[in-house]
């Protein structure tokens, strides 16, 4: 697994450019100003409101994408 819940959001999007679509897709902004927003993908999630579930999923869905990147 490439990508876990605890990488930065400045790494994610800096590795896995792909991700931003994804996750502006799930209603969660992670650039601001053309600058990634800081903290990790968890705390990203959490400020959205998700569970622990959803966030795993997200994780599981990113590295999917990035294997086919």
């Amino acid at each position: 697994m490439l990508i876990n819940k605890k990488i930065l959001i400045e790494d994610l999007v800096e590795n896995f450019p792909f991700s931003v679509n994804y996750l502006s897709a799930k209603g969660i902004k992670c650039i601001a100003c053309g600058e990634p927003i800081w903290g990790t993908l968890e705390e990203a999630c959490l400020e959205k409101s998700f569970e622990s579930k959803e966030i795993q999923e997200f994780v599981n869905e990113l590295n999917i994408l990035a294997k086919n990147n």
